[in-house]
């Protein structure tokens, strides 16, 4: 079960996905991935597998995409994404789609994402609502960085943030020298 953001509590249905970041917990409801949660840097253990669900076709999809992300072999995922209802500020909705348009390898600041939006003071309102996105990894987050390259904030924590866009910058050197 989930809770959205108006209270409602609708079945979800979740796999955890092994990376080497940790363990991603991957939801699906109505037909659309609707979180991937992190495991705490702060745990050592594994997440509660116990209560995985059964195998679901989109759930077997994410874990695929994950792995080959993860592994080189994808830059992109093409599965439908979907915040729960009530999840999200309208502004935290323009952010989140914003990420979803920073190319593979590149990074962006928070200013420029705010620019993007047409709102360039809200360089802070961006920072939160990137941490506050549902689908780290599939909406990249990890893309948007302080002013002049600095390495700030991500939910996951920076170590997992400077492994995401330094795998990624690998993977573009290796493509771009075959």
């Amino acid at each position: 079960m989930i809770v959205t953001g108006r209270g409602y509590v609708v079945p979800v249905r979740w796999r955890s996905v092994s990376t080497p970041i940790g363990p991603i917990a991957v939801a699906v409801v109505s037909g659309a991935i609707c979180r991937a949660l992190l495991q705490p840097e702060a745990r050592s253990e594994p997440l509660d597998l116990a209560r995985e669900t059964p195998p679901e076709p989109l759930l077997e999809a994410a874990a695929t995409q994950l792995t080959e992300y993860f592994t080189g072999q994808r830059t992109g995922f093409d599965l439908p994404l979907s915040a729960p209802d009530g999840v999200g500020s309208t502004f935290e909705r323009a952010v989140w789609a914003e990420l979803a348009r920073i190319p593979y390898g590149e990074q962006h600041s928070y200013g420029q994402v705010a620019a993007a939006l047409g709102e360039p003071g809200a360089a802070r309102a961006v920072g939160t609502a990137c941490n506050r996105n549902p689908l780290p990894i599939f909406v990249p987050c990890h893309r948007v960085v302080g002013a002049g390259g600095k390495l700030v904030g991500f939910g996951g924590g920076l170590a997992r943030k400077r492994w995401l866009l330094e795998h990624e910058a690998r993977v573009d050197l290796e493509r771009a020298w075959g």
